[in-house]
């Protein structure tokens, strides 16, 4: 039997994954619930386990792929069941190989069909039976190779892609299959006669010779301007794609006296076109060879945090007010506390004490620990206090979150940061440790800074950034002195916060990070 596996919805809220890396390839046995890829969500990178026992049939997307939620994107035998049983997928995909290769109608309905009734996981040969993966059946018929004649390197022998294009590699073509693609090409090449001369050229000629040279020497690659052309339909549609011109292309060898055009040759020349005219419009504008602009793709998590930001900017009308705290007894309480902290091997930061004044400042302004219901018209809030901590991470800005923060100690709450943090910047967090937040702080102080203007982690209703804890000139009594101020920037949703909420809001804050000793009382 035959398992597919399609793409699990990792996480709440998940669309589509991007597949890192596969850790199996095709033909290696596996175990239940062992890792066979990295994929990464619009958060982190997770792992996604195997199903089943058994053994690694096909790999379907490649590496770097984005991949929708529900898709096939691996299929297993399954140990003690027949290895030529096919799925449903593949066979279709199997069926449609067939016609795309000019296959008459019997043979592509044949590649639909059960194993029990000949399909094309068993092709008949003189010596037996051949036993192949969908893809490698695929490309022998792109090749020109006779899949028939090919040595499998597979489990009980089965012909792989790698085994295939090393028998392309090896010449491993029969007359008739040469015979077919001559038939091919008739179909969809210009016809007319074969104006091509010159004697066979093989693949490494073609590499190293006309097209290679040309390059070199900064001009456009030489063009074999022919007017029919032998090629698979894999390699006209990569031509197509690539805007190349196949009877263009420098033959790789001769079939019955016409000339034949690989999916190598095709990509060579296009790039080889490119490069020439990358050299010609740099030599026209005078400047030095190499690219000036790095293309990055917009996806992942960069594109996740930019659709969040873009969605609670243009919703929610920002207000940010800003203030000043004086810490000098903040620093003194946590310089206190720290040896015994690091005694019980918890590394005490400023978040903690943050974390504690912000939950009893949003105790007192109830208002800011709220979101906005637009379809149901109401405002709802929250008696509850999960406190989402900004991270800066390699992969972008995330939010891990430290729920109930009402209910924990400074030691717990400083150890549970740590922990999310690092998973944060390690990629290992879960999504469920990035969601349920009803208010945010960002420490934008980290990494220098007094003020900012926040962007709301929507839907909440309120975000406090912190900037940079030093020592700077304060008045007393008239003098001029050097005191630990906090800055502070606090951003509301201007919708349901007024901006006296939020000065009375900072007011508070400020009252219990000056007096951190009233913390005591929360």
């Amino acid at each position: 039997m035959v398992r597919e596996f399609k793409l699990p919805d990792v996480g709440e809220g998940i669309n589509e994954g991007e597949i890192v890396n596969w850790l199996v390839e095709e033909g290696d046995a596996v175990t239940e619930d062992q890792p066979v890829a990295e994929v990464e969500t619009d958060k982190a990178i997770v792992e996604v386990p195997s199903p089943v026992d058994g053994t690694v049939r096909e790999i379907i997307p490649d590496e770097g792929e984005m991949v929708k939620v529900g898709s096939v994107i691996i299929t297993f035998d399954v140990e003690g069941e027949p290895v030529e049983d096919q799925t449903e997928g593949e066979a279709e995909r199997a069926g449609e190989s067939a016609a795309e290769s000019g296959a008459d109608a019997e043979a592509a309905a044949s590649g639909a069909e059960a194993p029990d009734a000949g399909g094309p996981e068993e092709v008949s040969t003189g010596e037996g039976r051949v036993f192949a993966a969908p893809s490698a059946r695929r490309l022998a018929r792109e090749l020109g190779v006779d899949i028939a004649t090919v040595e499998g390197s597979g489990p009980s022998g089965r012909v792989t892609e790698r085994d295939v294009r090393a028998a392309s590699e090896d010449g491993g073509t029969t007359d008739d299959e040469s015979s077919d693609e001559d038939e091919e090409s008739a179909s969809g090449g210009t016809g007319g006669p074969d104006s091509s001369s010159g004697d066979d050229s093989s693949p490494d000629a073609v590499a190293g010779g006309s097209v290679a040279e040309s390059v070199g020497s900064g001009s456009t690659p030489e063009s074999a301007d022919r007017e029919r052309t032998l090629a698979a339909p894999a390699t006209r549609r990569l031509a197509d794609e690539q805007g190349v011109d196949i009877n263009a292309v420098p033959e790789v060898e001769r079939r019955d006296g016409e000339a034949f055009v690989t999916e190598q040759a095709v990509t060579q020349y296009a790039d080889a076109q490119r490069q020439a005219q990358q050299a010609q419009a740099e030599t026209a504008a005078g400047e030095s060879a190499g690219e000036r602009v790095e293309r990055i793709q917009y996806k992942g998590v960069r594109k996740t945090i930019g659709e969040a930001m873009s969605n609670s900017k243009f919703t929610a009308p920002h207000v940010t007010h800003h203030d000043t705290a004086v810490v000098e007894d903040l620093v003194d309480t946590r310089e206190r506390l720290k040896p015994e902290a690091d005694d019980r091997g918890i590394n005490l930061t400023y978040m903690p004490f943050v974390m504690k004044a912000v939950v009893a400042a949003l105790k007192q302004h109830p208002k800011l620990n709220a979101e906005l219901d637009e379809e149901a018209g109401e405002i709802l809030r929250k008696n509850y206090y999960n406190v989402g901590v900004a991270a800066a991470t390699d992969a972008g800005l995330m939010v891990p979150v430290v729920d109930a923060v009402d209910e924990k100690g400074l030691l717990q709450i400083s150890s549970e940061v740590n922990e999310v943090v690092q998973k944060a910047r390690d990629r290992s967090i879960s999504r469920e440790e990035l969601q349920g937040s009803t208010f945010t702080v960002t420490n934008f102080g980290a990494v220098g800074g007094e003020y900012a203007t926040p962007i709301l982690n929507y839907p909440e209703v309120g975000i406090l950034g912190i900037g940079e804890l030093k020592q700077r000139p304060v008045v007393e009594d008239g003098e001029v002195v050097a005191k630990h101020t906090l800055p502070i920037s606090l951003s509301i949703d201007h919708r349901i916060v007024d901006g006296a909420d939020a000065a009375r809001f900072a007011n508070t804050f400020i009252e219990y990070v000056e007096n951190p000793e009233l913390l005591l009382l929360e």
